[in-house]
Protein backbone atom coordinates (compact mmCIF):
# COMPACT_ATOMS: atom_id res chain seq x y z
CA UNK A 1 0.00 0.00 0.00
CA UNK A 2 2.14 3.22 -0.52
CA UNK A 3 2.63 6.00 1.92
CA UNK A 4 0.66 9.72 0.77
CA UNK A 5 2.91 12.77 2.56
CA UNK A 6 0.83 15.49 2.15
CA UNK A 7 0.36 19.64 3.64
CA UNK A 8 3.81 20.69 3.12
CA UNK A 9 5.04 22.53 0.20
CA UNK A 10 7.44 20.23 -1.43
CA UNK A 11 11.00 20.72 -3.34
CA UNK A 12 11.42 18.72 -6.02
CA UNK A 13 15.34 19.58 -6.76
CA UNK A 14 14.15 21.72 -8.90
CA UNK A 15 11.36 23.51 -7.71
CA UNK A 16 8.98 24.79 -5.21
CA UNK A 17 4.91 23.27 -5.72
CA UNK A 18 2.12 24.26 -2.87
CA UNK A 19 -0.92 21.89 -2.92
CA UNK A 20 1.28 18.93 -3.76
CA UNK A 21 1.53 15.20 -2.89
CA UNK A 22 4.52 12.37 -2.82
CA UNK A 23 3.55 9.20 -3.13
CA UNK A 24 5.86 6.89 -1.67
CA UNK A 25 6.19 2.95 -2.29
CA UNK A 26 8.72 -0.07 -1.88
CA UNK A 27 10.95 2.62 -0.56
CA UNK A 28 10.80 4.89 -3.39
CA UNK A 29 9.10 8.25 -4.78
CA UNK A 30 6.19 7.02 -6.87
CA UNK A 31 4.97 10.12 -7.86
CA UNK A 32 4.14 14.08 -7.20
CA UNK A 33 0.56 14.69 -7.98
CA UNK A 34 -1.80 17.60 -6.88
CA UNK A 35 -3.06 16.85 -3.56
CA UNK A 36 -6.57 16.06 -5.20
CA UNK A 37 -4.98 13.47 -7.55
CA UNK A 38 -3.52 11.47 -4.74
CA UNK A 39 -4.56 7.82 -4.92
CA UNK A 40 -7.24 6.61 -2.65
CA UNK A 41 -6.28 3.71 -0.53
CA UNK A 42 -3.44 4.93 0.92
CA UNK A 43 -1.57 6.08 4.28
CA UNK A 44 -1.62 9.18 4.73
CA UNK A 45 0.51 11.71 6.35
CA UNK A 46 -0.67 15.33 7.10
CA UNK A 47 2.06 17.69 7.17
CA UNK A 48 2.67 20.85 9.10
CA UNK A 49 1.89 23.47 6.32
CA UNK A 50 4.26 25.69 7.36
CA UNK A 51 6.96 23.08 6.67
CA UNK A 52 8.94 22.56 3.39
CA UNK A 53 9.59 18.83 2.34
CA UNK A 54 13.39 18.65 0.49
CA UNK A 55 15.47 15.62 -0.79
CA UNK A 56 17.50 14.03 2.02
CA UNK A 57 20.72 15.75 2.60
CA UNK A 58 23.83 13.65 1.29
CA UNK A 59 27.10 14.30 3.10
CA UNK A 60 30.32 13.15 1.37
CA UNK A 61 32.75 13.66 4.45
CA UNK A 62 31.99 12.70 7.98
CA UNK A 63 34.84 11.50 9.95
CA UNK A 64 32.32 11.01 13.03
CA UNK A 65 28.88 12.13 15.16
CA UNK A 66 27.08 11.25 18.00
CA UNK A 67 30.44 10.50 20.02
CA UNK A 68 31.62 8.08 17.17
CA UNK A 69 34.84 8.56 15.31
CA UNK A 70 34.92 6.31 12.32
CA UNK A 71 38.97 6.20 12.76
CA UNK A 72 38.76 4.98 16.31
CA UNK A 73 36.48 2.04 15.18
CA UNK A 74 36.52 1.16 11.71
CA UNK A 75 33.41 -0.91 11.96
CA UNK A 76 30.38 -1.72 10.41
CA UNK A 77 28.51 -0.30 13.94
CA UNK A 78 30.03 2.66 13.81
CA UNK A 79 29.35 3.87 10.32
CA UNK A 80 25.71 3.13 10.72
CA UNK A 81 25.70 4.97 13.91
CA UNK A 82 27.76 7.65 12.50
CA UNK A 83 25.01 8.05 9.78
CA UNK A 84 22.01 7.78 12.33
CA UNK A 85 23.41 10.54 14.47
CA UNK A 86 23.66 12.61 11.36
CA UNK A 87 20.17 11.23 10.19
CA UNK A 88 18.53 13.83 12.60
CA UNK A 89 20.29 16.52 11.20
CA UNK A 90 18.46 15.97 7.20
CA UNK A 91 21.66 13.96 6.22
CA UNK A 92 20.31 10.63 4.54
CA UNK A 93 23.35 9.05 3.24
CA UNK A 94 26.49 10.10 3.65
CA UNK A 95 30.03 8.61 3.39
CA UNK A 96 31.92 7.63 6.43
CA UNK A 97 35.10 9.47 6.01
CA UNK A 98 38.92 7.56 7.42
CA UNK A 99 41.89 9.97 7.27
CA UNK A 100 45.07 8.84 7.04
CA UNK A 101 46.52 5.83 8.96
CA UNK A 102 48.15 2.48 8.59
CA UNK A 103 47.21 0.15 5.77
CA UNK A 104 45.47 -2.63 7.43
CA UNK A 105 43.59 -0.22 9.49
CA UNK A 106 42.07 1.59 5.81
CA UNK A 107 41.60 -1.84 4.44
CA UNK A 108 39.56 -2.77 8.10
CA UNK A 109 37.29 0.18 7.47
CA UNK A 110 36.99 0.10 3.73
CA UNK A 111 35.80 -3.82 4.58
CA UNK A 112 33.36 -2.03 7.36
CA UNK A 113 31.85 0.07 5.35
CA UNK A 114 31.22 -2.29 2.47
CA UNK A 115 29.27 -4.40 5.10
CA UNK A 116 27.25 -0.89 6.37
CA UNK A 117 26.68 0.11 2.66
CA UNK A 118 25.15 -3.46 2.36
CA UNK A 119 22.58 -2.32 4.98
CA UNK A 120 18.98 -1.16 3.51
CA UNK A 121 18.11 1.95 5.12
CA UNK A 122 21.09 2.28 6.83
CA UNK A 123 22.36 5.28 5.47
CA UNK A 124 25.78 4.58 4.17
CA UNK A 125 26.33 5.41 1.05
CA UNK A 126 30.29 3.72 0.25
CA UNK A 127 33.48 5.53 1.80
CA UNK A 128 35.81 8.42 1.53
CA UNK A 129 39.59 7.72 1.78
CA UNK A 130 41.21 11.05 3.07
CA UNK A 131 44.53 10.21 2.43
CA UNK A 132 47.02 8.66 3.15
CA UNK A 133 48.54 9.86 -0.19
CA UNK A 134 48.43 13.50 0.78
CA UNK A 135 51.27 16.60 1.57
CA UNK A 136 53.27 16.51 4.36
CA UNK A 137 53.40 19.98 3.88
CA UNK A 138 49.59 20.25 3.89
CA UNK A 139 48.72 17.55 6.74
CA UNK A 140 46.38 19.71 8.95
CA UNK A 141 46.13 17.12 11.76
CA UNK A 142 46.91 14.08 9.50
CA UNK A 143 49.56 11.84 11.25
CA UNK A 144 52.55 12.32 8.74
CA UNK A 145 54.10 9.25 9.97
CA UNK A 146 51.01 7.47 8.53
CA UNK A 147 51.29 9.49 4.79
CA UNK A 148 52.81 7.61 1.82
CA UNK A 149 52.90 6.67 -1.69
CA UNK A 150 51.06 4.20 -3.24
CA UNK A 151 52.26 1.10 -3.62
CA UNK A 152 51.12 -2.02 -6.02
CA UNK A 153 49.50 -3.49 -2.98
CA UNK A 154 47.32 -0.34 -2.12
CA UNK A 155 46.27 -0.02 -5.67
CA UNK A 156 45.13 -3.45 -6.09
CA UNK A 157 43.30 -3.66 -3.41
CA UNK A 158 41.90 -0.01 -4.07
CA UNK A 159 41.27 -0.93 -7.52
CA UNK A 160 39.17 -3.58 -6.79
CA UNK A 161 37.09 -1.52 -4.15
CA UNK A 162 34.55 0.12 -6.44
CA UNK A 163 33.15 -2.68 -7.91
CA UNK A 164 32.57 -4.11 -4.48
CA UNK A 165 30.80 -1.23 -3.37
CA UNK A 166 28.81 -0.69 -6.67
CA UNK A 167 27.08 -4.21 -5.42
CA UNK A 168 25.56 -2.40 -2.83
CA UNK A 169 24.90 0.71 -4.88
CA UNK A 170 28.17 2.46 -2.95
CA UNK A 171 31.25 4.92 -4.33
CA UNK A 172 34.45 5.39 -3.15
CA UNK A 173 35.50 8.58 -2.76
CA UNK A 174 39.65 9.03 -2.58
CA UNK A 175 41.37 12.49 -1.72
CA UNK A 176 44.84 12.55 -2.71
CA UNK A 177 47.16 15.32 -3.42
CA UNK A 178 48.29 15.54 -7.22
CA UNK A 179 52.15 16.22 -6.78
CA UNK A 180 52.08 12.80 -4.94
CA UNK A 181 50.60 10.73 -7.54
CA UNK A 182 51.57 10.49 -10.96
CA UNK A 183 49.07 10.42 -13.81
CA UNK A 184 49.47 6.94 -14.88
CA UNK A 185 48.55 5.78 -11.31
CA UNK A 186 45.63 8.40 -11.25
CA UNK A 187 43.91 7.02 -14.79
CA UNK A 188 44.27 3.44 -13.12
CA UNK A 189 42.44 4.35 -10.32
CA UNK A 190 39.90 6.28 -12.06
CA UNK A 191 39.40 3.74 -14.65
CA UNK A 192 38.46 1.51 -11.65
CA UNK A 193 36.02 3.55 -10.66
CA UNK A 194 37.72 6.21 -7.63
CA UNK A 195 36.02 9.04 -7.17
CA UNK A 196 39.45 10.89 -7.21
CA UNK A 197 39.68 14.58 -4.99
CA UNK A 198 42.04 17.10 -4.88
CA UNK A 199 43.05 18.03 -1.13
CA UNK A 200 45.70 18.21 1.29
CA UNK A 201 48.09 19.45 -1.70
CA UNK A 202 50.61 21.87 -1.82
CA UNK A 203 50.51 21.24 -5.57
CA UNK A 204 51.10 24.35 -8.39
CA UNK A 205 48.16 25.20 -10.36
CA UNK A 206 49.93 23.60 -13.91
CA UNK A 207 50.48 20.05 -11.74
CA UNK A 208 46.69 20.24 -10.37
CA UNK A 209 45.40 21.18 -14.09
CA UNK A 210 47.21 17.80 -15.31
CA UNK A 211 45.72 15.64 -12.38
CA UNK A 212 41.75 17.30 -13.54
CA UNK A 213 43.07 15.97 -17.15
CA UNK A 214 43.84 12.72 -15.47
CA UNK A 215 40.57 12.07 -14.01
CA UNK A 216 40.47 13.67 -10.82
CA UNK A 217 37.29 15.15 -10.43
CA UNK A 218 36.58 17.76 -7.71
CA UNK A 219 38.61 19.23 -4.65
CA UNK A 220 38.08 17.84 -1.02
CA UNK A 221 37.16 20.91 1.47
CA UNK A 222 38.33 23.92 -1.04
CA UNK A 223 40.56 26.45 0.31
CA UNK A 224 41.58 24.61 3.10
CA UNK A 225 44.79 22.53 3.67
CA UNK A 226 45.87 23.75 0.58
CA UNK A 227 48.41 27.34 -0.08
CA UNK A 228 46.78 30.61 -0.77
CA UNK A 229 46.04 32.00 -4.59
CA UNK A 230 49.72 34.02 -4.61
CA UNK A 231 50.20 36.46 -7.45
CA UNK A 232 52.70 34.04 -9.10
CA UNK A 233 51.79 30.90 -7.00
CA UNK A 234 47.81 30.33 -7.47
CA UNK A 235 47.96 26.94 -6.55
CA UNK A 236 45.19 24.66 -6.78
CA UNK A 237 42.57 26.69 -5.80
CA UNK A 238 43.21 28.58 -8.96
CA UNK A 239 42.79 25.35 -10.53
CA UNK A 240 39.52 24.67 -8.85
CA UNK A 241 37.89 28.41 -9.94
CA UNK A 242 39.70 27.90 -13.58
CA UNK A 243 38.15 24.34 -14.63
CA UNK A 244 34.67 24.95 -15.06
CA UNK A 245 34.12 21.22 -14.75
CA UNK A 246 35.79 20.60 -11.52
CA UNK A 247 33.46 20.09 -8.47
CA UNK A 248 34.14 21.75 -5.18
CA UNK A 249 33.17 20.77 -1.88
CA UNK A 250 32.99 23.45 0.75
CA UNK A 251 32.93 23.82 4.94
CA UNK A 252 30.31 26.76 4.97
CA UNK A 253 30.42 27.39 8.83
CA UNK A 254 32.04 30.57 9.15
CA UNK A 255 34.43 29.19 10.27
CA UNK A 256 36.68 27.47 7.61
CA UNK A 257 36.68 29.81 4.67
CA UNK A 258 36.02 33.48 5.17
CA UNK A 259 32.71 34.02 2.98
CA UNK A 260 34.06 36.53 0.82
CA UNK A 261 35.64 33.51 -0.94
CA UNK A 262 32.88 31.57 -0.66
CA UNK A 263 31.10 34.12 -2.19
CA UNK A 264 33.84 34.57 -4.91
CA UNK A 265 33.88 30.30 -5.68
CA UNK A 266 29.86 30.62 -6.40
CA UNK A 267 30.63 33.58 -8.66
CA UNK A 268 32.71 31.96 -10.29
CA UNK A 269 32.10 28.09 -10.72
CA UNK A 270 29.14 27.32 -13.15
CA UNK A 271 26.03 26.69 -11.32
CA UNK A 272 25.90 23.13 -9.79
CA UNK A 273 29.61 22.65 -9.41
CA UNK A 274 29.77 23.35 -5.31
CA UNK A 275 28.44 21.33 -2.62
CA UNK A 276 28.23 21.39 0.88
CA UNK A 277 30.63 18.88 3.24
CA UNK A 278 31.11 18.76 7.01
CA UNK A 279 34.19 17.33 7.40
CA UNK A 280 31.66 16.29 11.05
CA UNK A 281 33.85 15.20 13.94
CA UNK A 282 32.53 12.80 17.25
CA UNK A 283 31.04 16.45 19.10
CA UNK A 284 28.18 16.86 16.36
CA UNK A 285 24.90 15.77 17.86
CA UNK A 286 26.52 16.01 21.57
CA UNK A 287 27.29 18.25 24.09
CA UNK A 288 31.41 16.96 24.79
CA UNK A 289 33.95 19.40 24.55
CA UNK A 290 36.78 17.54 23.62
CA UNK A 291 37.90 13.99 21.92
CA UNK A 292 40.87 12.35 21.25
CA UNK A 293 42.21 12.20 17.29
CA UNK A 294 44.65 9.40 16.91
CA UNK A 295 46.54 10.32 20.08
CA UNK A 296 45.60 13.98 20.43
CA UNK A 297 43.49 15.70 22.04
CA UNK A 298 40.88 18.02 20.18
CA UNK A 299 38.79 20.70 21.88
CA UNK A 300 35.67 22.00 21.18
CA UNK A 301 35.96 25.79 21.76
CA UNK A 302 35.89 29.05 20.38
CA UNK A 303 32.66 27.29 17.45
CA UNK A 304 35.41 25.18 16.52
CA UNK A 305 37.11 22.02 16.40
CA UNK A 306 41.01 22.64 17.41
CA UNK A 307 44.10 20.88 18.79
CA UNK A 308 45.64 22.32 22.10
CA UNK A 309 47.54 24.54 20.02
CA UNK A 310 44.82 26.13 17.18
CA UNK A 311 45.09 23.62 14.62
CA UNK A 312 41.18 23.02 12.99
CA UNK A 313 41.21 19.27 13.12
CA UNK A 314 37.37 19.03 11.65
CA UNK A 315 34.30 20.70 11.74
CA UNK A 316 31.30 21.25 14.46
CA UNK A 317 28.57 21.49 11.67
CA UNK A 318 25.71 19.51 10.45
CA UNK A 319 24.74 19.90 6.72
CA UNK A 320 21.25 21.88 7.80
CA UNK A 321 23.54 24.62 9.80
CA UNK A 322 25.40 24.79 6.61
CA UNK A 323 21.94 25.30 4.59
CA UNK A 324 21.31 28.19 6.79
CA UNK A 325 24.86 29.65 6.85
CA UNK A 326 24.54 29.91 3.21
CA UNK A 327 21.49 31.31 3.17
CA UNK A 328 21.58 33.81 6.13
CA UNK A 329 25.15 34.66 5.45
CA UNK A 330 26.01 34.45 1.82
CA UNK A 331 22.50 34.86 0.22
CA UNK A 332 22.37 32.02 -1.22
CA UNK A 333 18.94 31.13 -2.28
CA UNK A 334 17.05 28.45 -0.74
CA UNK A 335 16.89 26.41 -3.46
CA UNK A 336 20.24 26.41 -4.53
CA UNK A 337 21.54 25.75 -0.82
CA UNK A 338 19.31 22.46 -0.95
CA UNK A 339 20.48 21.58 -3.88
CA UNK A 340 24.45 21.86 -2.50
CA UNK A 341 23.16 19.92 0.19
CA UNK A 342 21.39 16.93 -1.90
CA UNK A 343 21.87 16.97 -5.54
CA UNK A 344 25.44 18.36 -6.35
CA UNK A 345 26.67 16.06 -3.97
CA UNK A 346 24.77 13.11 -5.09
CA UNK A 347 26.00 14.46 -8.84
CA UNK A 348 29.05 14.92 -7.51
CA UNK A 349 29.18 10.90 -6.69
CA UNK A 350 27.60 9.84 -9.71
CA UNK A 351 24.20 8.85 -7.36
CA UNK A 352 21.81 11.59 -9.06
CA UNK A 353 19.94 8.86 -10.54
CA UNK A 354 18.10 8.21 -7.72
CA UNK A 355 19.02 10.36 -4.54
CA UNK A 356 19.13 14.02 -4.84
CA UNK A 357 15.30 14.84 -6.25
CA UNK A 358 11.93 13.86 -4.91
CA UNK A 359 10.83 12.29 -8.37
CA UNK A 360 9.33 9.47 -9.69
CA UNK A 361 12.18 6.69 -9.44
CA UNK A 362 14.27 8.30 -6.69
CA UNK A 363 14.46 6.88 -3.48
CA UNK A 364 12.69 8.36 -1.02
CA UNK A 365 15.04 9.81 1.24
CA UNK A 366 13.34 13.00 2.60
CA UNK A 367 13.80 16.11 4.88
CA UNK A 368 11.39 17.83 6.33
CA UNK A 369 12.21 21.41 7.24
CA UNK A 370 10.70 24.34 9.75
CA UNK A 371 10.30 27.68 8.53
CA UNK A 372 13.31 28.49 10.71
CA UNK A 373 15.39 25.52 8.62
CA UNK A 374 15.36 23.48 11.46
CA UNK A 375 14.77 19.79 11.48
CA UNK A 376 11.20 18.62 12.17
CA UNK A 377 11.26 14.97 10.03
CA UNK A 378 13.50 12.54 8.08
CA UNK A 379 11.88 9.59 5.76
CA UNK A 380 15.25 6.65 4.67
CA UNK A 381 13.73 4.89 1.85
CA UNK A 382 10.26 5.96 2.83
CA UNK A 383 10.04 5.13 6.62
CA UNK A 384 10.32 7.76 9.14
CA UNK A 385 13.61 8.02 11.15
CA UNK A 386 13.86 10.98 13.24
CA UNK A 387 11.92 13.87 15.10
CA UNK A 388 14.44 16.50 15.98
CA UNK A 389 14.69 19.92 16.02
CA UNK A 390 18.39 21.09 15.19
Amino acid sequence: MPTVLQGARVFTGDQVLEGHAVVIEDGTVRAVVPQAEAPTGATVHTLPGDTLLAPGFVDVQVNGAGGVLFNDTPTEEAALAIAAAMRTCGTTGLLPTFITDDAARMREACEAAIAATARPGGGVLGIHLEGPFISRERAGVHVPSFIRTPDPRDLDYLTALPRRFAAHGGRVLMTLAPECVDDATLRRLVTSGVVLSAGHTAATSERTSQALNAGVRGFTHLFNAMPPVMNRQPGPVAAALTHDDAWCGVIADGVHVHADNLRLLLKVKPPGKVFLVTDAMPPVGTPVTSFTLQGRTILRRHGRLETEDGTLAGADIDLTAAVRHCVHALGVPLEEALRMASLHPATFMGLHGHRGRIAPGHRADLVLLMPDLSVHSTWVGGQPKSKASH
